[in-house]
């Protein structure tokens, strides 16, 4: 003869037999790491810096001075400097603007090397290593680091030259940066076919 349980017994027996999993955290991340570029070999890729994903984000504007500064130095360098826009292609914001002769790829994606020409453009100037810049940590510079590196370059993030809306967007977006695809997880500086993260100040171009 089966004994049914009442309701509120039955729920109670359910809370004592499952219980959450703990919530897991992100390890920290490590710290950016000084990276020296070869200019000739190097380009640096502005992404998404345009009315429509920049100026509603107070995180992106934040950035601009550095993405700013990082771009006179690799201009003055002589880095070949590419900019990407949502298929959209809304304005990009004057405080990055493009200088005479500056690229402007269209993305179908979040990975601005999908469906675009912008693998022919780096490799028939004989770029093998890629600094990105730009919106935002979590989407369009972290996918376009995966393609990166499945297409075998070599990829550096300022972590101060791109952001996100929320603490853990950045916290997702540099785990995820370091251990995708040929995982760099200690950030060794400059790792084959992978990603280092570094910061605007660390990053020298000769």
């Amino acid at each position: 003869m089966s004994v049914r349980l009442p309701f509120a017994s039955a729920a109670a027996l359910l809370a004592l037999t499952f219980t959450p999993a703990a919530a897991q955290q992100l390890p920290p991340a490590p710290a950016p790491v000084p990276v020296t570029l070869d200019a000739a070999t190097t380009a640096v890729l502005v992404l998404d810096i345009t009315t429509q994903t920049c100026t509603p984000q107070p995180n992106c504007l934040a950035m601009l001075p550095r993405v700013s500064n990082l771009l006179d130095a690799a201009r003055a360098a002589g880095v070949y400097v590419v900019y990407s826009v949502p298929a959209t292609q809304p304005p990009i914001l004057p405080d990055v603007a493009p200088a005479a002769g500056d690229p402007t790829v269209v993305g179908l994606a979040q990975d601005r090397f999908f469906a675009t020409p912008l693998d022919v453009m780096l490799r028939t100037r004989g770029i093998n290593k890629v600094v990105l810049v730009g919106w935002r940590y979590d989407g369009s510079v972290l996918y376009t680091a995966v393609g990166g590196a499945i297409r075998a370059y070599t990829v550096v993030v300022p972590d101060d030259a791109t952001s996100a809306a929320q603490d853990y967007d950045l916290a997702v977006g540099r785990y995820q940066l370091l251990t995708q695809l040929n995982a760099n997880a200690t950030n060794d500086p400059l790792k084959p076919n992978a990603a280092t993260l570094s910061r605007t100040d660390l990053i020298t171009f000769q």
